[in-house]
C-alpha cells in the first residue's frame, strides 16, 4: 500500500489537507512515526512535535501493546 514511511506521510498529509479540519501542529512518536509526521506537517505547513511514550505491552506478546503512557 505504501512504498515507505515517507510515502505514507505524504498520502496522509494530502488526505488531512482535503478535510475542513484546522491543524495547529503534528505530534509524532519515535520508531517510525517521526518520518510520517514530518511529511504530514510539511504538507500542512505546521510545526512538528515529538512525543516520547512508553508502550504498555501485552504480557504474552511483547511486540504488541494495548496502550501507552507519557511522563505526565
Amino acid at each position: 500500500m505504501f512504498l515507505d514511511r515517507k510515502h505514507a506521510g505524504m498520502l496522509l498529509g494530502e488526505a488531512v489537507a482535503r478535510t475542513d479540519e484546522t491543524v495547529d501542529c503534528v505530534l509524532a512518536i519515535p520508531n517510525g512515526g517521526v518520518i510520517v509526521g514530518y511529511e504530514v506537517a510539511k504538507k500542512l505547513g505546521v510545526k512538528l512535535g515529538v512525543v516520547v511514550v512508553r508502550k504498555i505491552p501485552i504480557p504474552w506478546n511483547t511486540e504488541a501493546g494495548f496502550g501507552a503512557v507519557d511522563p505526565d
